[in-house]
């Protein structure tokens, strides 16, 4: 007896859970447009242009999951977000996701309840400072003071690497990349800290780029990845996979320029149950079987977005380095279309 009533919760349970999956998804689509939060401007990553168009790597999985819910990638409002305010705006339903650089960590996943879906960028916490500095190591910091980011990993990561290698600092708090840079150039800080890629983006819009430069000491994993509220698991699947459908279509070669053509015909299986000439996957998440081909269309695949967004052919000047695919020795990785 015991043993059904526990059952009888359980599915309780997993039906009121499964009622709140469906209502971010029913939301989006009774709107018409999907609110996205994003960082307040990381130029690459996630900026607005002069004519308030955002572009950015992140920005692009905003559009894709757009593309694949709605069939218009440009259909996003796009809601700038601090470290501090990013997962408020999350919590209270203000935005049906988040795309900004935030690190997965336990804390975040479980106590905040929030659902990381994967990880787009993997990245790491570095240093930069003025060339003028004459420093050369993390380690010859001793006495600096320092431009950081308050909500944020980096904050605590700071912390533990001054009091490891018993060193002292002072920190200058700011809430966004917009004023750290202000801060860090107008002399208020000797240093600014963030992840590596972030630092990237950051000095390359200065005037004079080269005049400042990257310590070689990366001080934390900082695996950064959209994600949604807890209980929204259909949701969730659906911002997960579109992120995967990326991933995939780099690694089977899928892009932007032959998906037409791959869409009539193919002989990969894979390929066909992605781009839904095969299979039921978008009737499995609540969508229409192009859902898969509109994602990649919206931007092209993950290493288009990379390449345009970040590579080394941009100002940004990012090498793939652990975001190259698995076959090439990175960490980028999906589980199989089946």
């Amino acid at each position: 007896m015991k043993k059904t009533v526990f059952l009888g919760a359980l599915t309780v349970a997993g039906l009121a859970a499964s009622a709140a999956a469906a209502a971010t998804l029913d939301d989006v689509k009774a709107r018409g447009k999907l609110n996205c939060g994003v960082t307040t401007g990381l130029v690459g990553f996630a900026a607005p242009d002069a004519n308030g168009t955002w572009n950015g790597f992140d920005v692009g999985v905003c559009r894709a999951v757009a593309a694949a819910v709605l069939g218009d990638a440009n259909a996003v409002e796009f809601v700038p977000t601090t470290g501090k305010t990013r997962f408020t705006a999350l919590a209270s339903g203000e935005i049906d996701m988040l795309a900004r650089n935030t690190t997965w960590t336990l804390s975040r996943d479980v106590d905040l309840k929030f659902e990381f879906v994967g990880v787009n960028y993997y990245d790491g916490q570095g240093f930069m400072v003025s060339k003028d500095m004459g420093v050369s190591s993390a380690k010859d910091l001793d006495g600096a003071t320092v431009c950081i980011q308050t909500g944020t990993t980096t904050e605590l990561n700071l912390a533990d690497f001054f009091r490891a290698n018993n060193m002292s600092y002072e920190p200058v708090p700011i809430e966004t990349n917009a004023e750290a840079q202000q801060q860090y150039l107008a002399g208020a800080c000797d240093v600014y800290t963030t992840d590596a890629s972030g630092l990237a983006a950051t000095r390359a819009t200065f005037e004079d780029p080269a005049g400042h430069v990257l310590l070689p000491e990366i001080i934390s994993k900082e695996p950064l990845g959209p994600l949604v509220r807890h209980g929204d698991n259909e949701w969730g699947d659906i911002v997960r996979w579109t992120l995967n459908a990326l991933i995939s279509a780099e690694e089977l070669g899928i892009t932007s320029a032959n998906i037409g053509e791959l869409a009539g015909s193919t002989d990969n299986p894979e390929v066909a149950r992605i781009l839904g000439s095969e299979g039921n996957l978008g009737e499995m998440l609540g969508l229409d079987a192009e859902w898969g081909k509109r994602a990649i269309m919206a931007g092209g695949n993950y290493g288009e977005l990379f390449a345009k967004n970040i590579g080394e052919d941009t100002p940004i000047a990012l090498a793939r380095g652990l975001n190259a695919q698995w076959k090439d020795g990175g960490l980028i990785y999906s589980p199989p279309f089946r």
